[in-house]
């Protein structure tokens, strides 16, 4: 009985994105995979956008990225 043991790891990234929350989600998930292995999930911590001139020019989102150490 019993599962397999696991240790999981958080580590805090920001991405941005001229087009939308979804896609600055979109590209950190796509960048944190090309350094990490073994993402499990990721927890959004934050919504800004950056505003210029009257206008939104970016939406940035602070991401947790959850991924489990390897033995």
């Amino acid at each position: 009985m019993g599962g397999e043991k696991r240790v999981a790891r958080v580590t805090e990234i920001v991405a941005g994105s001229p087009v939308g929350f979804d896609d600055a989600i979109k590209v950190g998930f796509d960048r944190a995979t090309k350094t990490l292995r073994g993402i499990t999930g990721l927890r959004i911590m934050e919504q800004r956008v950056s505003v210029e001139n009257g206008n939104i020019i970016e939406y940035r989102v602070r991401i947790e990225v959850i991924f489990v150490l390897e033995s």
